[in-house]
């Protein structure tokens, strides 16, 4: 990616177990007793978002450093697992990148790759020539994160990088991803969160206000930290963890910033969008961000922020919380311990 810059900046969260964060809706999908809602609300257009990953499928060249920064930093976890996983999922988002940094980490023997768009599958089949075998089968399929057609209790591990954010029913695509694991099956996926652009936000708002007299959604709505931790409860995870880490990334100038965007296809896909964005507009927006936030070197910072999920099926062998209640200690008599050998 010419001219462009990386940063990040990490900082840890613990796994919040609030309230459930759900979606308003009928009709069920049942497995075991695991019921999730459909959404009536449409958030994202599915279809224009097929199309941008169709056209980022053509944009993509070379590496992407902020992509692969996640990917890598997203398959770290697995490093940390004595556990195998045989059958594995990548499910859509930056495809290439997780498979060109696995380098036969979790021990995978097959490898599903699945996205949405068939020119990204037809893209990333073309370049499995030219990646490590490791022994492992790639095998790949055309689907929607949102109907998984993947069979109940088949998988060992699914990885999700950069894609997840974009799907209208989030807490029900995370439910058939934890239908479609085995018992003490891994889930590992990485979503945009809510300060993601928010320079490009600010711009966006001020140029909207002085040129149109008004503001319209140019920019997705993103999950904030509370809500992933919420995700993976809802969703029925055991032993959830969420942390956070901020990147940085410089561009030369506010364009090429969107010609990035376009070639990650993360472009907006509203349904309630405004298809017309006037020039003045866009040329206003590109000014203000400059003026805001260039460098002294002129180039302009984006953050991105990265939310990274965890969570297991839940298994027999995993520890488990004790009943509430059934301590044999209390907290008073530890204190008095303590303070009296004080």
């Amino acid at each position: 990616m010419r001219g462009c810059t990386l940063f990040r900046r990490r900082s840890l969260a613990k796994p919040y177990l609030l309230r459930p964060f759900c979606t308003d809706g009928g009709g069920s999908v049942g497995g075991g007793g695991d019921d999730f809602q459909s959404s009536r609300v449409k958030i994202f257009d599915r279809d224009l978002k097929r199309t941008h990953r169709d056209r980022a499928a053509w944009l993509m060249r070379g590496k992407d450093e902020f992509v692969d920064s996640v990917a890598e930093n997203l398959l770290d976890r697995l490093e940390d697992c004595k556990k195998t996983f045989p059958v594995s999922l990548c499910l859509g988002g930056s495809l290439g990148a997780v498979r060109s940094l696995l380098r036969g980490r979790g021990s995978i023997q097959k490898l599903i790759m699945m996205d949405m768009s068939y020119d990204m599958i037809k893209s990333c089949k073309n370049a499995e020539k030219d990646m490590p075998n490791n022994n492992m089968e790639t095998f790949f399929m055309v689907g929607d994160e949102e109907f998984l057609p993947i069979r109940e209790s088949s998988l060992d591990l699914i990885i999700s990088c950069l894609g997840l954010h974009w799907t209208n029913d989030l807490p029900g695509a995370m439910i058939q991803s934890r239908l479609s694991l085995k018992p003490d099956g891994l889930f590992l996926a990485a979503i945009l969160g809510g300060e993601t652009l928010k320079e490009l936000r600010i711009a966006c708002t001020i140029a909207q206000m002085e040129r149109d007299g008004g503001i319209s959604p140019r920019m997705s709505p993103l999950a904030q930290v509370r809500d992933a931790g919420n995700l993976l409860t809802r969703a029925g995870f055991s032993l959830p963890g969420v942390d956070v880490e901020e990147y940085t990334v410089r561009y030369e100038s506010a364009l090429e910033l969107i010609e990035h965007l376009r070639a990650m296809g993360e472009t907006n896909a509203l349904v309630q969008r405004c298809n017309l964005l006037k020039k003045e507009t866009a040329l206003a927006t590109a000014a203000i961000y400059e003026s805001m936030f260039a460098a002294e070197d002129g180039s302009v910072p984006a953050t991105y922020q990265v939310i990274f999920m965890t969570g297991w099926r839940e298994h027999q062998s995993q520890q488990k919380a004790k009943r509430r209640g059934s301590a044999t200690i209390s907290f008073k008599d530890i204190q008095k311990q303590f303070g009296s050998s004080s």
